[in-house]
């Protein structure tokens, strides 16, 4: 039989291929020779036949047939035969194929060997590719190997530990004894695969991570290497860009961080060397730069002084200039993570930040604009919604709605003037109308209602924003909404904040008509419309006639929902003309509940300021029963209680029967499942703790601090915890706040979260303070549960969250039994 053709010579013929077909045909060739080769047990030329096998597993074609033959040249005794196994046996196996295991002895073997070489192929694949049963019988040879005075096996040997301690973390305390010198080393390689080894071991085990804080004294060791390195002078065997081994300094200061998290004197120990890192640093190069990163994480990760944590920020801010995209994105997303702790040393840099928000990524635009959010306060309310509002108008499609959200948010917040405020939505409407969220329209029309002083600027600064332009259905609808309410003053020009205009009632009228037929409308708008010009019928005087005509033609609209307010608003002029006036007259002021119990400490990003409870009674009279009531036998049994609503829901009637689902398909009627026959409405009238004492005494007892909190649910990186009040003028009403968190690198959104009890007890869930769980930890959404437990009974409840995260709907049910005895005693 012919020789093979050489490696070479087969990579230069794979490459004159013009087509797959061509290469697949040159490669099936060759396997086709080196299967005869291999049947023929030709040991001359195994070893390269393996080699063009490895070429073309890594081209992507099947080598599975060369298995065996890597366990032969493995136990050949000639250098390159075993090079050439070693690596085919690390790309071709792994632990899933039994054929690995034969590999054991010969790997005990090498490891023993007297060439420090074929010991060093041994490590390597061991470390590759070893399973669990292979490293429990190899760990000692590891360990021997060690404990050796050749660097060059040490080295590997770690590394080899490394994988061991992975895949069996019961071994970690054999390698112990051998660690205690491993940093004495004066060679950079076995440094730095000691650091990586003793890294493994303090992430894996908090014994070990105690045992090297206390009995090892690890940190000084560190710091004496890492002082070194920024002293010793110019080194060409490990300079890289002006700097001594970069590699090691990040790996040490890795481990530094872990050893000085949570504690006080690991953190007092490297407190001067990482400031001694972050000042003598050159930051010309990357490489610079990746080590100031770690520093910079490492500060802001232990318990490091204030002017350590303000040194680390500027660092941060100084990266912020650098033309490199990605050191920019890395500065951005780690100030969002420090904000919260460190937010006066950030605004230093909000110039800098906000400039990010013209930037081309937009990778670093969201992570600009979120940062910007978070540094939002009543100190600079004005300049950084400029900023903002200017990006709104600029920015893609897809940053609309969570820039407008914030906005809206920010606004509540920090509002320097109720003016200044109306003028902040408003603009948001005009720019991004169709991208709000669904709340943004009954908001702003409460903040309008409570604004009594400003109806009339409001009214015609809407007026104007709508002449022409239906594009915005939101801002539309809360024109339409205004015009009706406050139509007179429109046409008296009242307006005293800015020159009033001439308007006619015929001219509003034209507008509100314009808005019913335009096919940009939607059905809502229209019914704002419609509503509006009903309203109009008792503000107005001359046009009454014009009035009653319109809603006469749409009571035969194809629309059901026009056609329905067109039938009931004609019987108004008609039947019920005695009423109109009364029916019509302008909305009270709105009150808004807060939803964080009694007295809320507003995080305002930098200063802290009581937020008062706010309540509403609840109205007098039966209370029908809402959609939530579909929560029965969520515990089992049929003595489920209802939910008491707080306040009336945009959401179709039947979309209750979701929460069917907390226990899958249950048929609680008897009858079919697929068409649920609704039971009657009971009427409930409103628990007395819902109305005791929100006048003359205190809401709760100040025994927050007794009460602890409990951890009701954390998995995929949200967490739910609820914290407990008790009612002062009725003992048997528990409130629980909830407070959702959101630790992955994206925000949560459409949160929704639902709860049931048995029916002994009562429970009213109010409003949430958000549907968005900020990413990183940022924020939190607030939630309030009052539950009336008048037969003092242990505390059960069940739990569903829905929500949105990375492009998927996720659903969880959970129950929570362990509830603090203070809480229901």
């Amino acid at each position: 039989m012919p020789a093979p053709i050489r490696l070479r010579e087969l990579i230069r013929t794979i490459r004159t291929a013009r087509t797959q077909a061509e290469e697949r045909e040159m490669i099936q060739k060759e396997c086709a020779a080196i299967r005869s080769s291999f049947r023929e047990e030709d040991n001359t030329y195994r070893c390269r036949n393996v080699a063009k096998l490895l070429y073309m597993h890594m081209l992507g074609y099947p080598a599975h047939f060369g298995q065996l033959e890597c366990l032969k040249l493995i136990a050949s005794q000639k250098f390159t035969d075993k090079r050439i196994g070693y690596l085919g046996a690390m790309l071709l196996l792994d632990e899933r194929q039994d054929v690995h295991l034969l590999m054991t002895n010969c790997i005990k073997n090498d490891l023993n060997h007297s060439t420090q070489f074929v010991q060093g192929l041994a490590l390597c694949t061991l470390g590759c590719m070893g399973s669990s049963e292979m490293c429990r019988d190899l760990a000692g040879e590891v360990e021997k190997l060690l404990k050796t005075s050749n660097s060059y096996l040490r080295k590997k040997a770690a590394l080899c530990a490394v994988h061991v301690i992975r895949k069996v973390p019961e071994l970690m305390e054999m390698f112990l004894p051998a660690t205690k010198n491993l940093l004495n080393e004066k060679n950079h390689g076995v440094l730095h695969t000691s650091v990586v080894l003793l890294t493994e071991m303090c992430e894996r085990s908090p014994d070990m991570l105690a045992h090297f804080r206390k009995n090892e004294k690890l940190v000084p060791q560190l710091v004496r290497i890492l002082k070194n390195l920024i002293m010793s002078g110019y080194s060409p065997e490990h300079d890289v860009s002006g700097i001594s081994d970069p590699f090691l300094q990040v790996r040490i200061l890795r481990l530094l961080r872990i050893l000085g998290r949570n504690d006080d004197d690991s953190s007092e120990a490297m407190n001067d060397i990482l400031a001694q890192v972050a000042t003598n640093t050159e930051t010309s190069k990357n490489v610079g730069n990746a080590i100031l990163y770690e520093t910079v994480l490492t500060i802001m990760d232990i318990k490091s002084e204030s002017g350590l944590r303000v040194l680390a920020i500027n660092i941060l801010g100084r990266f912020l200039l650098n033309n490199d995209k990605n050191i920019r994105y890395v500065a951005l997303t780690s100030l969002l993570k420090t904000v919260q702790t460190d937010h006066n040393a950030v605004q230093r840099h909000r110039s800098t930040i906000v400039d990010c928000l013209k930037d081309l990524d937009v990778s670093i635009k969201r992570r600009a604009m979120e940062l910007s959010f978070a540094l939002v306060n009543g100190n600079n309310i004005r300049g950084m919604m400029k900023e903002l509002l200017y990006f709104l108008d600029s920015c893609e499609p897809e940053f609309k709605a969570d820039c407008a959200s914030g906005i809206f948010l920010a606004a509540e917040k920090y509002a320097p003037s109720k003016r200044w405020h109306i003028d902040t939505i408003m603009r948001v409407l005009t720019t991004a109308g169709s991208y709000v969220r669904d709340d943004a329209v009954p908001n702003l029309i409460q903040l309008i209602t409570n604004s009594v002083e400003m109806h009339a600027y409001t009214v015609q600064r809407l007026y104007k924003a709508i002449l022409g332009d239906y594009s915005q259905q939101p801002l539309v609808q809360v024109a339409a909404w205004c015009i009706g309410e406050y139509g007179d003053l429109l046409v008296s020009g009242q307006c005293e904040e800015e020159e009033p205009i001439q308007v006619t009632e015929d001219e509003v009228l034209d507008i509100l008509e314009s808005v019913l037929i335009s096919n940009m409308s939607t059905s809502v708008t229209r019914g704002y419309a419609l509503t509006a010009i009903m309203k109009l019928s008792t503000r107005f005087t001359s046009t009454v006639n014009r009035i009653k005509k319109v809603v006469s033609i749409y009571g035969s609209s194809i629309d059901v929902e026009l056609q329905q307010r067109a039938v009931e608003y004609n019987a108004l002029f008609k039947k019920y003309d005695h009423m109109r006036s009364a029916l019509l007259e302008r909305m009270p002021v709105m009150e808004k509940v807060t939803t964080n119990g009694p007295t809320e400490i507003v995080q305002t990003n930098g200063e802290t300021e009581p937020a008062p409870l706010e309540t509403k009674p609840p109205p007098s009279g039966p209370q029908p029963t809402s959609q939530a009531n579909d929560l029965l036998d969520l515990l089992g049994g049929n003595d489920i209680t209802p939910v008491i609503p707080t306040a009336p829901t945009s959401k179709p009637a039947s979309a209750g029967g979701e929460l069917l689902d907390l226990l899958g398909d249950i048929n609680l009627t008897g009858a079919p499942a697929t068409a649920p026959t609704p039971a009657p409405v009971p009427q409930i009238s409103q628990p007395s703790f819902l109305l005791d004492g929100l006048s003359s005494q205190p809401l709760f007892n100040d025994i927050t601090a007794g009460i602890p909190s409990i951890t009701a649910y954390s998995k995929n990186g949200l967490k739910i915890e609820f914290t407990f009040e008790r009612s002062n003028t009725n003992p048997s009403v528990t409130v629980i706040t909830i407070q959702a968190s959101n630790s992955t690198e994206l925000d949560m959104t459409d949160f929704v979260f639902q709860a049931a009890v048995p029916k002994t007890f009562q429970l009213q869930l109010l409003s949430p303070s958000s549907s968005i769980v900020p990413a990183f930890n940022t924020g939190t959404i607030t939630q309030v549960i009052k539950v009336l437990n008048p037969q003092k009974q242990q505390l059960r409840m069940r739990i569903k969250l829905t929500y949105n995260h990375k492009g998927s709907a996720m659903q969880d049910l959970a129950e929570v039994n362990n509830f603090p005895p203070q809480s229901w005693q």
